[in-house]
């Protein structure tokens, strides 16, 4: 899948750079180029849920939390733990997660990182920073959020009915979630989405929310009418 959105993608005073390794497609940006030390933790990463799965072949296809398991990988327990919260299937996590986890590997080497994986962000800066809504079935583009530093690290995760191949049971253009973790934001913006079928549900967006802990900020658009709760700022880019 091209992501073209990453050419313009390059947070000030930083180094940006591409991972890829089978269905996990990074874009990061540090301090400087970290590529062999993000391919190592994309590496680790990957072999720890690939070898839970081998285990437990139902967890890559699940809808519905999974059971607590004291022998997962700490990976694979966090999946698990957002899911049981937001009641969706682990695998809802698992860019956010993946995201999250290289983010905070690479901080050993750079005090400043951003990772992206396929839309779902970790971001750990210094500085505040902006990042793009880009609905394909809206005319509601050319907006973004600005991230304030007293917000990091924060994940910034979405979904979306009509973009990518992800299965969504809502019909919403765009789910963007504010959450301190990324693995959790990227299970509460399915967990969101699956609701969201006509521009009426925006209305019940405070009530959505409140049934999931932890959110910081939602914005929603579905057609042409967006809906925002908690602290979100939006921007013209």
């Amino acid at each position: 899948m091209e992501r073209s959105y990453r050419k313009i993608s390059n947070p000030k005073g930083l180094v940006s750079f591409e991972v890829t390794i089978k269905q996990t497609d990074l874009w990061i940006s540090a301090k400087r180029d970290l590529t062999n030390e993000a391919r190592d933790l994309v590496f680790e990463m990957r072999a720890h849920l690939e070898s839970y799965i081998l285990r437990h072949p139902r967890f890559r296809s699940t809808l519905l939390p999974w059971q607590e398991d004291p022998f997962a990988p700490p990976l694979v327990t966090e999946m698990i733990k957002a899911a049981q919260k937001l009641g969706v299937g682990p695998m809802a996590c698992i860019a956010g997660a993946i995201a999250e986890k290289v983010g905070e590997g690479l901080l050993r080497w750079s005090d400043e990182v951003v990772v992206e994986n396929g839309g779902d962000i970790y971001a750990n800066t210094k500085r505040p920073l902006i990042v793009g809504l880009l609905p394909q079935k809206s005319d509601l583009s050319g907006l973004g959020l600005k991230i304030e530093t007293s917000l990091m690290p924060l994940g910034i995760c979405s979904s979306s009915a009509t973009i990518g191949h992800s299965y969504s049971e809502g019909s919403a253009d765009l789910v963007t979630v504010l959450a301190k973790s990324a693995c959790y934001a990227d299970g509460a913006a399915t967990a969101i989405c699956n609701i969201m079928n006509t521009p009426r549900d925006l209305n019940l967006l405070n009530e959505i929310v409140a049934r999931f802990e932890g959110i910081i900020g939602v914005v929603v658009i579905v057609g042409n009418t967006m809906g925002c709760w908690g602290n979100v700022k939006l921007i013209k880019l």
